[in-house]
């Protein structure tokens, strides 16, 4: 074989995986298109808890870190400032508009070692436990994972456990 025709082998192959990455990738925004992102700001009465710089990592279904949902706004990894208030949690994506999770809608946090994308040391990701609204009109539970940039994923925790009702859940490997 000659190299112009390995290299147009090569060429092919690669195309063929690129277009199948762009397949799946466009199945699964499909398959997760009635999951919203609650765009939103915190409640002008409302009083600060925290500011956490994190690289946003991703956001899963609940119980489930390597399954990644294609969330419009929520699909790719990203530097935010998670806002925790008594009123909901707000989240600033780069690029983003805010996104607010009121704290009727929050489920619980946990630290996480793993998650689609990400391995870290123990504990080293903090974990939100919440609902997020359908196109119908119920809601879906999921995990969206974050690694604090400026402090520990335990103090993250700490302070979206003051936000969870009615008990939080524990920690675990998750």
């Amino acid at each position: 074989m000659t190299q112009e025709g390995a290299l147009l082998v090569v060429v092919a192959v690669a195309l063929g995986l690129l277009g199948l990455v762009a397949w799946g990738w466009r199945r699964r925004t499909r398959r997760d298109a009635g999951l919203v992102a609650p765009e939103g700001e915190v409640p002008e009465a409302a009083s600060v808890i925290g500011v956490f710089p994190v690289l946003y990592v991703a956001t899963t279904r609940h119980g489930e870190p390597l399954e990644r949902l294609a969330i419009r706004r929520l699909g790719f990894r990203s530097k935010a400032d998670v806002t925790v208030t008594d009123a909901g949690i707000a989240l600033d994506l780069v690029g983003q508009p805010r996104l607010f999770i009121p704290r009727g809608q929050i489920a619980g946090a946990a630290q996480a070692t793993v998650t689609i994308d990400r391995v870290v040391e123990r504990d080293g990701l903090a974990r939100l436990d919440w609902r997020i609204p359908t196109h119908d009109g119920g809601d879906a539970l999921v995990d969206s994972y974050f690694r604090p940039q400026e402090t520990s994923a335990r103090a993250l925790v700490d302070a979206l456990l003051q936000l969870s009702d009615p008990a939080p859940t524990t920690g675990d490997d998750a």
